[in-house]
């Protein structure tokens, strides 16, 4: 059902960007939509904030049918915030984070993108090692 489920999940990111590229000429990279809300523009407001009521919609609504398949974070409050904070920041220095590079980026043969994915992915396993067996 793991397998299933993952499948579902990129069908569906994967509509979702081409439907936002086709339907408003707009990459589905959320850092960019979300820091959009942050610091708004005249008139550029509406859809970011319905594109990410759309988020929590949607993870709403597979909570409820399917809550088994959702996990609890173990990490604590305090190293959830910190690790935010630091995807915030690697997305602004990046100019993009996992969806708009690693899913539009990459599908628009972006050589900045492609750059970027390498960076992240590098950088998210050493991290992993580092999580798991320490320096």
């Amino acid at each position: 059902m793991e397998l299933l489920m993952g499948l579902a999940g990129g069908v569906l990111i994967g509509l979702a960007a081409v439907t936002m590229m086709l339907v408003a000429g707009r990459i589905a990279g959320i850092s960019g939509i979300a820091s959009g809300l942050l610091m708004p523009m005249r008139g550029d407001t509406l859809w970011r904030g319905v594109f990410v009521a759309g988020l929590l919609l949607g993870a709403v609504l597979i909570a409820v049918p399917l809550p088994h398949h959702l996990e609890a974070s173990p990490v604590q409050g305090f190293w959830l915030a910190a690790a935010g904070l630091l995807v915030g920041f690697g997305s602004t220095v990046g100019n993009g984070c996992t969806s708009g590079h690693g899913v539009c980026g990459l599908a628009r043969l972006s050589g900045r993108s492609f750059a970027a994915v390498i960076v992240f992915m590098a950088t998210a396993m050493v991290t992993v090692w580092v999580v798991r067996h320490g320096f």
